[in-house]
């Protein structure tokens, strides 16, 4: 084999100008396209055996691949779940005094604080907000107890004084009920006896002279003292002035002195659902249902799918005529609820929570009285980020994501939130406004 003289053309004398590479760069640079193989794939690039690298038709047409801007944005991940919006569960009225319903409100009244919610032998019977029903008779001065704090704190609120109110750990002086005190007044107020003794009667005959009484022995009245304890109130002698001024003024007997089934406790104002009673009717039995006034949307969720929601979440609640209200989560049920339906094949679906929003009625919620809705849950936001659409984003052989340009370069990135087909991402280089290739 002759080698060739080395010249200017052919320094080395190889028989090769210097327009090609020599075999070990050519080698070096297969080697080195194979090192970073996956990055080779992924920007289309075909390395020839000359050695010369030739761009694929993605990399040649790199201005006609569908590309996409990263954008600087809020993402949240959210879930929609149907709901239903309407008033609270409907909880009956039972009356608990003896007499004759006489009056009865009409279905979708409403009932706040002090009015009549219904009448029982002509006498109003109305409502307080609180959570303890009066469960005795109130009738003693120094009587203390929750029930009493209950009538303290709407006759405040309606305006009467009822003076000061000891404060919880005062010993205050409880005395015994008058006797015979039974709560309600006397119809005629009339007696059968004179203080003095003598028959009440009156006429033209001479009255005989009494005789002398023979005293009765009474038993002695005792007093006690008791701690006042927090969350009770108790029964003044200027609570008890102001129950008669109230009295008076509703048209209840004046007497002062408070019974079971004299006011209805309820937490808030009530919105009357179904009568049952008639006027005439017995008023110890079903009246009537109430519910609360406030509207609210019940949604049903998958137990497994509660996940962060909270008291006190924000939601997004959509109303048949498609416009939107923001509601608040008031409760997120704890007992959950079997959806089998008796279905013992093991076909049911899966149990769920109660979750209950409250809305404001106001605008076309205050139009509606029942109605499905569809409420949207944000579990998790993230403000300002950068990102991308998912169909953006490359997976590495090694591991982790890139996104690509145009041009073909690759950047590196991390993720983050996904949401509504949009992806969070952070890279060195990656700002907004860069283009980037996407597959949609």
């Amino acid at each position: 084999m002759t080698r060739s003289t080395p010249s200017a053309a052919d320094p080395n004398g190889d028989g090769l100008d210097g327009t090609r590479p020599q075999r070990g760069k050519r080698r070096l640079k297969i080697g080195a396209v194979a090192l970073a193989g996956v990055t080779a794939t992924a920007l289309g690039v075909t390395v020839w055996q000359d050695g010369n690298a030739k761009p694929s038709t993605a990399a040649t047409d790199s201005a006609r691949v569908a590309t996409a801007t990263v954008t600087r944005t809020d993402l949240s991940n959210a879930q929609t779940l149907n709901g239903t919006l309407g008033y609270s569960k409907a909880a009956p009225v039972k009356g608990a005094k003896p007499g004759l319903v006489t009056w009865l409100p009409a279905p979708g009244a409403r009932v706040s604080r002090g009015h009549t919610l219904y009448k029982v032998d002509n006498v109003p019977v109305p409502v307080f907000y609180g959570s303890t029903p009066l469960y005795r008779t109130l009738n003693a001065t120094g009587m203390t107890g929750p029930d009493v704090r209950v009538v303290a704190d709407n006759l405040k609120r309606l305006g009467y004084d009822i003076g000061s109110q000891p404060a919880p750990g005062t010993w205050v002086t409880q005395h015994p009920a008058p006797a015979g005190e039974s709560g309600t007044a006397d119809a005629s107020g009339a007696k059968d006896t004179a203080e003095d003794g003598t028959s009440g009667k009156t006429g033209s005959d001479t009255a005989a002279p009494a005789a002398t009484p023979i005293p009765t022995p009474t038993p002695t009245a005792t007093t006690t003292s008791v701690e006042v304890k927090e969350g009770d109130g108790v029964l003044t002698a200027d609570l008890i002035a102001a129950i008669k001024r109230w009295q008076t003024h509703v048209g209840m007997p004046a007497t002062g002195v408070l019974g079971i089934g004299d006011v209805v406790v309820q937490s808030g104002e009530v919105r009357v659902g179904a009568v049952q009673a008639q006027p005439g009717d017995d008023a110890n039995g079903s009246l009537m249902t109430v519910s609360s006034t406030t509207k609210k949307v019940s949604v049903p969720v998958d137990a497994t799918g509660v996940g962060t929601m909270a008291r006190g979440n924000r939601v997004t609640v959509t109303l048949p005529d498609d416009s939107t209200v923001t509601g608040t989560v008031e409760a997120v049920g704890a007992t959950a609820t079997d959806t089998t339906d008796g279905d013992t094949s093991g076909g049911g679906g899966p149990a769920q929570l109660t979750v209950t929003v409250r809305v404001p009625d106001t605008g076309a919620v205050a139009r509606l009285t029942s109605a499905p809705v569809q409420v949207a849950f944000t579990s998790q936001t993230r403000k300002g980020v950068l990102a991308v659409p998912v169909g953006a984003l490359l997976a590495l052989s090694e591991g982790g994501y890139a996104v690509q340009l145009p041009g073909g370069r690759l950047i590196a990135v991390r993720t983050g939130m996904f949401a509504k087909g949009l992806v969070e991402v952070t890279g060195d280089g990656l700002t907004a406004g860069l283009k980037v290739v996407t597959t949609s």
